[in-house]
């Protein structure tokens, strides 16, 4: 690991377990073959990669879909030998990689055991979950002991994207989603779902109850920053033990860059959420790490202001 620059850790770093995937059809939707290689490589290739790109730490996350479309029984059974798995690659390079577990959010009390068995036996820096359990958001009650639990352990929950419900998608995204398949994907449907998935984690109560917990969203933001001030303008009410909306979300949550190299995007969040809640991603290998790390040295960040985003904000939110 290198001193002569600003340590960089990446937060939204992909990987697939092929016991896992197993379980899922589909998945090359948006994944052309050389893709697929990469996801399955915790070797050779991305350490290469990262190399090159001036990645000093990955954090790991499965690539969606995960647990969250399995039943309990199964998910449970398969985010513990996923997470066993996932322990055993990183202790092969545990000074370049790092891990956020896979939460069997189907069994909301056993998923918020195996965060808790992750981040202390295994080490683990949080977890991801990736889009709705079965159709449900992860504010609804059944699911806040998962909330209970990070909050307690002090650890981030990542809130990241996966294809929006068969039935969304018809009514969203049939027609236009055949020629342009990347529209219920990344090029919309995933921030559409997921921006919905952190308002009402706002509005739901759940970060009344739970205040401290700390959560991630990636692509700097899924597009909330460019509308906390009309949020708050027409919900014209605090909405969570007295704050408004955008004083909620700023407290709570964290976001990445991953797969975002915008300028002007990350100009709109550096001003809604502080330097101090802004992250470096680069949504390998669906995303350059070269070009992540390229477009921050040139950004108009000021050299302190990199260095955080590069990796001190992470070093300190992580605990590395």
């Amino acid at each position: 690991m290198t001193t002569s620059r600003p340590l960089t850790i990446a937060l939204e770093e992909h990987y697939n377990d092929p016991l896992l995937v197993e379980h899922f059809t589909g998945l090359d939707a948006f994944r052309p073959p050389e893709i697929g290689k990469r996801l399955l490589d915790l070797g050779e290739i991305r350490l290469r990669e990262m190399d090159e790109g001036g990645i000093d730490i990955q954090v790991l996350s499965h690539a969606g879909p995960t647990t969250q479309k399995l039943d309990p029984d199964t998910a449970v059974r398969m985010a513990r030998q996923t997470n066993d798995r996932l322990a055993a690659s990183i202790a092969l390079a545990p000074d370049r990689l790092a891990g956020f577990a896979v939460l069997p959010t189907p069994a909301p009390e056993a998923a918020a055991d195996e965060l808790e068995r992750c981040v202390i036996e295994l080490g683990f820096k949080g977890a991801v979950v990736n889009g709705l359990t079965n159709g449900k958001f992860l504010d609804e009650k059944q699911f806040w002991p998962i909330f209970a639990r990070a909050q307690k352990l002090d650890v981030p929950i990542y809130l990241h994207p996966a294809l929006p419900s068969p039935a969304v998608a018809e009514v969203y995204y049939d027609g236009l989603g055949r020629e342009f398949p990347e529209l219920r994907g990344p090029v919309w449907g995933f921030t559409s779902e997921t921006a919905t998935q952190a308002i009402r984690m706002v509005l739901s109560g759940a970060l009344a109850e739970y205040p401290d917990l700390k959560l991630i969203l990636g692509h700097l933001g899924e597009a909330l920053p460019f509308m906390l001030w009309r949020t708050d303008d027409l919900l014209s009410r605090p909405v969570c033990n007295g704050m408004t909306f955008s004083e909620t979300f700023r407290r709570n949550f964290y976001l990445t860059t991953s797969g975002n190299f915008s300028d002007s995007a990350l100009a709109c969040s550096v001003t809604e959420m502080g330097i101090d809640h802004i992250l470096f991603a680069v949504d390998w290998p669906f995303a350059s790490n070269k070009a992540g790390t390229d477009w921050i040295k040139r950004s108009a960040l000021s050299e302190a202001d990199q260095a955080k985003v590069l990796g001190q904000t992470a070093k300190k939110l992580l605990r590395f």
